[in-house]
């Protein structure tokens, strides 16, 4: 994400780890067998150091993360906080983020959002009530049967927004016991009252065979109905409570993939009508068995995914060879022309919006820096005058780090030479094995 250039993505949707304390394996002879992860975590150096940067940076996020109860719970947030600073970045300033979790750490999350996007900016919490798990006899609680997908903008009054309708349907009987009529014509509509329309507005929804009037002479408008072999339909604005969309274990045999935590297309097509147009730039940081770019390429959006694992660059190009018709040849490239051909990608992108970035070890950043640190080696933490303070890449370049400030620190001459052309993991793990043999 580092590489990404900033207020590019129109959308960005994550399914990330729950921090469930539990292991994922997609089952063998399934789409998407080979596919696992660990969900499990536990708070390393690496975390403490990156902690120890947010303190500075974002004193908000920090006293969040510290809140947190346990290691294992600190260290998934500090995972989850510095990927969402970065979404944050590359964010338009009409877009909007969706992340989905659950109850395990969904408060948790929840402070960490308003820390990172602002309060003013939290939109929804949006319960996906998935259904079909019902309670144990032996159980203690109440049966666990939903997810939460919290809801953001960038801004808080221009994000894109298309409100959503989802198709109530109705048997006739049930139909007339909800006061919804038929008339002459044998359309069905239901009523509402005239509330603050003028004469005038009355008077032009007359012409259109929308005014019903009744017994007493009361105005009431007209809405009209669907109507299809099963029945009357009617169309209600999504609210925050989804109850229309099941889960992986009851989708469509030719949907599922077997991928551990799939998530249904109706899910993201919901989620991509709403909070884009065509043509926008969906991004998905923890793509998995690739249902955010299908659901994207269908709606006609660009789309960029990144995953862990090689799996995912497969089951994209699976997965679009059966909803689009696609042709691919082994190596990934397209046979027929359909749309445009999926880039795969193992270097790592360099962001081209950072104009011309003056020399990492310049007096302006040393000077910078210096004030940041309080005038302390970012590594043995001891104070020294800045002519004793050397200018140091956090993230190696030969890993995609650049010279640009955010990725710069001063450490002194000794732990500098320590460190040497490596990143700061490299002196992660050498203070581990310290500690170890000590």
């Amino acid at each position: 994400m580092r590489g990404i250039d900033s207020e590019t993505i129109d959308l960005i949707y994550l399914d990330p780890p729950f921090n469930s304390k539990a292991n994922y394996a997609a089952p063998i002879g399934s789409t998407a067998a080979g596919a696992a992860f660990k969900d499990t975590w536990s708070l390393d150096d690496l975390d403490l150091e990156w902690i120890r940067k947010i303190q500075f940076r974002e004193p908000a996020l920090h006293r969040v993360i510290n809140a947190a109860m346990t290691d294992s719970d600190k260290s998934y947030l500090v995972y989850m906080a510095i990927r969402l600073l970065e979404m944050k970045r590359i964010l338009r300033s009409t877009g909007s983020i969706y992340l989905h979790c659950d109850p395990t750490m969904s408060h948790y999350l929840k402070l960490v959002m308003d820390a990172i996007f602002g309060r003013k900016n939290f939109r929804n919490e949006i319960a996906w009530h998935y259904g079909g798990r019902g309670a144990k006899a032996i159980s203690k609680q109440f049966a666990r049967n939903k997810d939460v997908i919290l809801y953001y903008s960038v801004n808080d009054s221009n994000q894109t927004f298309n409100k959503q309708r989802i198709p109530y349907r109705y048997s006739v009987e049930e139909a007339r016991k909800r006061g919804f009529r038929k008339d002459e014509n044998g359309k069905w509509f239901k009523t509402s009252p005239r509330g603050d329309y003028t004469d005038k507005s009355i008077e032009r929804l007359r012409k259109e065979g929308r005014i019903y009037e009744t017994r007493t002479g009361n105005i009431r408008i007209k809405y009209f109905l669907d109507q299809d072999d099963h029945g009357i339909i009617e169309y209600k604005l999504a609210g925050d409570t989804w109850f229309d969309i099941p889960d992986a274990m009851h989708m469509s045999k030719k949907e599922r993939t077997g991928y551990p935590t799939q998530k249904p297309l109706a899910l993201l097509n919901r989620i991509i009508e709403a909070s884009t147009n065509r043509g926008d730039v969906v991004f998905d940081p923890f793509c998995g068995c690739a249902t955010t770019c299908v659901a994207a390429d269908a709606l006609g959006r660009e789309w960029i995914g990144i995953d862990i694992s090689e799996k995912a660059y497969e089951l994209v190009n699976v997965r679009l060879r059966k909803s689009q018709g696609a042709q691919f040849y082994e190596d990934g490239s397209k046979q027929s022309s359909f749309l445009e051909e999926v880039k795969h990608r193992k270097d790592i992108p360099q962001r081209t919006d950072l104009g011309k970035i003056p020399r990492y070890n310049c007096i302006e950043n040393k000077r910078k820096l210096f004030g940041d640190q309080e005038g302390k080696c970012n590594w043995c933490n001891v104070e020294f005058s800045i002519q004793n303070l050397e200018v140091d890449h956090i993230v190696a370049k030969s890993k995609g780090g650049t010279d640009h400030i955010d990725n710069l620190q001063l450490l002194c001459s000794h732990c500098n030479r320590v460190k040497g052309d490596r990143g700061m993991e490299y002196m992660m793990k050498l203070r581990s094995h310290l500690r170890l043999a000590a």
